[in-house]
């Protein structure tokens, strides 16, 4: 008799932790949904290859990084701590994709 007590008090006590997880976890998506909001990877990958000598390449990389990350860094080169999934993406070859 007691030991059937003991498991339904610890099956209790798994669901409700189990819920309180859930509840936490659906509170912290909502969060996240709402502060990443999409940027304008035009727009900043223009501003970012303006002094590029090829643009058309540059801005094509560039809008692949800014999709895949959500960032560019501000400026015309460098500055790539500030986006560090921007400054982590390399080709096949090992070099840096992003502009």
């Amino acid at each position: 008799m007691a030991l059937s007590k003991l498991i339904i008090a610890s099956l209790l006590a798994s669901l409700l932790l189990l819920h309180f997880v859930d509840a936490d976890q659906s509170a912290h998506a909502q969060t996240q949904g709402s502060l990443l909001q999409q940027i304008d990877c035009n727009g900043a990958c223009a501003a970012r290859c303006r002094l590029s000598s090829r643009p058309r390449l540059c801005q094509r990389a560039c809008g692949t990084c800014c999709r895949r990350c959500n960032c560019v860094p501000p400026g015309t080169a460098g500055n790539q701590e500030v986006c560090p999934c921007y400054a982590s993406l390399t080709t096949h070859g090992g070099k840096r994709k992003c502009p």
